[in-house]
């Protein structure tokens, strides 16, 4: 079973680690034992296979589960053998050991590199053939061996295709980690020189006009109490500096959700196509355009089935319209999905959301700002 990754900053040995855990159940797995006795329904009523398969199982449980719990290491080179062994011991009473050949070349799959895991299964499906044309006739044994290939093979190489999978994912979580981590230092790093700009000049002042108010106190209060005026001033416009530096602080950025969009798509194994016009917008309205764009996105995922979401920023004398459309199922009703709390976001600044989404042909949705709404960026 695939292990969470812990660590933002862990290296990429982390994520082929990661790959090469087990994804199923050790317990959901069991039930291609099923097979083991499948052969005996046309076998007879003879004890010796039922009790020697049932034998053979319970040599095999402990092993399975061991497998299951430890990390890829050399004792999985023996827990895939002993698995295979197993399987050799119970061919003479039943054909159907070739289960047990199968759970080794699974276990060979998640444990070695892929030729390496080839070759292991290579060498354990020769040795289970050259055992059957012992024990069986040729034409049983010629049967047995060429359908044991086939299921074996491709036990392994869908085994191989789903470690493979699980390391990309993996590296992709530890890129999505150290994105974030990245933006986190990013943006503690502008509301560092933000701070540093907007407050220190104006405690620099506030310091030099209290300072030169208490000199001036007894001598000449009313010089004073214009420098206290001027201090109360510079208090306020600072206040509503801060008060801008923090609406802009928790903005959320339209290319870091993008960024963010894309990390998850390519998750979920959805391309992303981007076409963005050079557009400067007002905090704002970037935060609604972001937090619309972040909402789709999550539809998507969650309902479209999409394979492909394109996304594109326009700009004309109109004003500024962010486009997704997808190649999902469509069907998107009107006041479903987040749709409504989009609209509420995008009214609030003078915007609007258009949906069409007719069943069977994808979802297009039109996030729309008019001219009015971009005071203070330029279009």
């Amino acid at each position: 079973m695939a292990r969470a990754l812990t660590s933002p900053g862990a290296p990429a040995a982390t994520a082929a680690r990661a790959s090469d855990d087990i994804h199923d159940s050790p317990w959901v797995s069991l039930i291609y034992c099923v097979f083991v006795f499948v052969p005996m329904a046309f076998m007879g009523l003879r004890w010796q296979p039922w009790l020697a398969s049932v034998a053979a199982i319970a040599l095999f449980l402990p092993l399975h589960f061991r497998f299951y719990r430890t990390p890829p290491s050399q004792e999985r080179i023996w827990l895939t053998l002993g698995t295979a062994l197993i399987g050799y011991a119970l061919t003479p009473f039943n054909p159907g050991s070739n289960t047990f050949i199968c759970y080794a070349c699974a276990m060979a799959a998640w444990s070695f590199r892929p030729r390496r895991a080839v070759l292991i299964g290579v060498l354990l499906l020769l040795v289970l053939a050259a055992e059957y044309f012992l024990v069986l006739s040729w034409r049983a044994a010629l049967a047995w061996s060429l359908m044991a290939s086939l299921v074996s093979g491709l036990v392994l190489a869908g085994c191989l295709v789903a470690r493979d999978k699980a390391r990309r994912d993996a590296e992709l979580r530890l890129t999505q980690d150290e994105v974030g981590r990245l933006a986190a230092l990013a943006e503690r790093e502008r509301i560092g020189r933000d701070l540093h700009d907007l407050l220190g000049h104006t405690l620099s002042v506030v310091a030099l006009k209290s300072e030169l108010a208490r000199k001036l106190l007894e001598r000449d209060p009313a010089a004073a109490a214009a420098q206290i005026a001027e201090v109360e001033t510079v208090a306020r416009q600072a206040l509503t500096q801060v008060r801008e530096a923090v609406t802009g602080i928790r903005a959320s950025g339209l290319m870091a959700e993008l960024a963010a969009a894309r990390l998850a798509l390519l998750s979920a194994e959805v391309r992303l196509d981007q076409k963005l016009a050079p557009v400067q917008l007002p905090p704002e309205a970037e935060s609604a355009l972001a937090l619309g764009l972040r909402e789709a996105v999550t539809n998507v995922l969650r309902h479209a089935e999409a394979g492909r979401v394109e996304v594109e920023l326009k700009a004309d004398g109109h004003g500024v319209s962010l486009v997704i459309s997808d190649d999902g199922r469509g069907g998107v009703s009107e006041s479903g999905n987040g749709l409504t709390g989009m609209r509420e976001r995008l009214a609030r600044v003078g915007g609007q959301v258009d949906i069409d989404s007719p069943p069977g042909e994808g979802t297009r949705l039109v996030l729309s700002l008019p001219v009015r709404s971009l005071e203070g960026g330029r279009v």
